[in-house]
């Protein structure tokens, strides 16, 4: 009975096993779909593989951009109004993957760079908001409406990003729909229906630089600046201008890598 007993406490003293990673313990098969025949197929989780690759510039080369804006496409793009993305200073181009070679030679020998890449697994029909920039302070935003006029939009402290949607095409193949939008996300989130309705309101759109196109794996899109501004007041300024003792520009690549029908 003492020898029971000293190996019964021995074993209820032993330290617990410790319990794996949540990770180790999920197989494959857990993450498959269901292969329930009568499960509609809008229902399956379809997703778009976008690359975002942020290069810099120095400000002196920066006429540059205009040769590479002319090595590109418009026509694809869709503006929400034209004049008002380029008045703030926007500039973008259509591109597919047989040109990235010679576009990224002008940009190299200007002294540009790759500063940062990130990947975007976006399911169809949702968003992501890439961070631009942030804001400490509550700060007066100036741009150029969809009227045409200059407006301010007070907003921070949060951070600026570029809103993406994607959406796949119906009836399409490989196709799929990338809609970007700058904007200020409200910084308050919650998973009550009443608080993030609040929360949404509180958002700030620029729909004045939005643009859309259809895009298929391999094809891309360079966002970048008309010109350099020298100050951090205007919508432009922010999203591609750089300061600091060596003044730079930032320029945007959004790839499509893949699509999962």
């Amino acid at each position: 009975m003492v020898l029971i007993c000293t190996a019964a406490l021995l074993t209820s003293c032993k330290a617990p096993e410790k319990e794996k990673p949540i990770w180790e313990q999920v197989k494959l098969s857990d993450l498959a779909p269901s292969s329930n025949a009568n499960q509609p197929a809008s229902r399956l989780l379809k997703t778009i593989n976008l690359d975002i690759h942020i290069f810099e510039m120095p400000i002196e080369d920066i006429n540059v951009l205009n040769v590479v804006w002319q090595m590109m496409y418009t026509k694809p793009l869709q503006f929400n109004d034209y004049d008002a993305f380029k008045a703030n200073s926007f500039s973008i181009g259509f591109g597919q993957i047989q040109m990235w070679n010679t576009i990224a030679n002008v940009l190299r020998d200007a002294g540009g760079k790759k500063i940062e890449t990130v990947s975007l697994l976006l399911p169809d029909g949702e968003t992501n908001d890439f961070t631009i920039a942030r804001l400490n302070k509550e700060q007066t935003i100036f741009y150029i409406s969809t009227a045409g006029s200059m407006e301010g939009a007070t907003i921070g402290p949060g951070k600026l990003a570029l809103r993406i949607k994607v959406e796949k095409i119906p009836g399409s193949r490989g196709v799929c729909y990338v809609n970007a939008l700058p904007v200020f996300p409200s910084p308050i989130t919650s998973p009550i229906p009443q608080l993030a309705a609040s929360a949404k309101s509180a958002e700030f759109l620029f729909t004045s630089a939005g643009f859309g196109l259809k895009m298929s794996p391999g094809d891309f899109v360079l966002l970048g600046p008309e010109k350099y501004i020298g100050h951090q007041i205007t919508l432009g300024s922010l999203f591609f201008s750089r300061h600091g003792r060596k003044p730079s520009v930032r320029m945007f690549l959004l790839v499509c890598t893949g699509i999962i029908d």
